[in-house]
């Protein structure tokens, strides 16, 4: 027998004031986790708001992406009740 979920990560950017803040936010059936992202523009660069936005979605996945291992990380301790250790 085989199961299928459908798992959806939605990412949203907000810039302002040289500022890009981005969330991915990952929903998995009853769960929910969101990983955080933020580029800052320097002031000698010119303001390119794409870059910004591609700096902040890859750091929100990848917080995301370290924070669902970890939740793995858990299960499988919880199953097994021996330490568990996955690397990114």
């Amino acid at each position: 027998m085989s199961t299928s979920d459908r798992w959806s990560v939605r990412v949203s950017v907000s810039e302002a004031a040289g500022e890009t803040d981005a969330e991915a936010r990952l929903d998995m059936d009853d769960e929910h986790l969101a990983g955080r992202g933020k580029a800052r523009l320097n002031p000698t660069d010119r303001d390119v708001s794409k870059i910004g936005a591609e700096i902040a979605v890859a750091r929100a996945l990848s917080d995301l992406a370290h924070k669902l291992l970890n939740t793995a990380t858990a299960d499988i301790e919880g199953v097994t009740h021996e330490r568990a250790r996955l690397h990114l």
